[in-house]
């Protein structure tokens, strides 16, 4: 993913999705995320990093479960977790940070 620096280094927060195809618990996160994104709107970016496709990115941020998530904010990460996340946990992160 070419831009994926600058695209998290904007003041607009970032949740990234750490994620494969084959992965369950991912496919369970999917539509909670697209909640959170109906619910957020503009005020943040939602984008999805296949691990499988993303290697290096995948090794550079340390990813050893899926799905992982972070937030990011002017290119610093400010919110992390593993595994299955509620609506609502993710999107009271998100709104900290908008």
């Amino acid at each position: 993913m070419n831009n994926f620096e600058t695209l998290i280094s904007g003041e607009k927060p970032v949740l990234v999705d750490f994620y494969a195809e084959w992965c369950r618990p991912c496919q369970v996160m999917a539509p909670i995320l697209e909640e959170v994104k109906s619910q957020i709107g503009d005020k943040a970016t939602i984008i999805k990093i296949n691990v499988d496709e993303n290697r290096d990115l995948t090794a550079q941020y340390g990813i050893q479960s899926i799905p992982t998530l972070f937030i990011f904010k002017q290119g610093q990460i400010v919110w992390q977790a593993s595994g299955v996340q509620s609506r609502a946990t993710v999107a009271t992160a998100l709104k900290q940070f908008i």
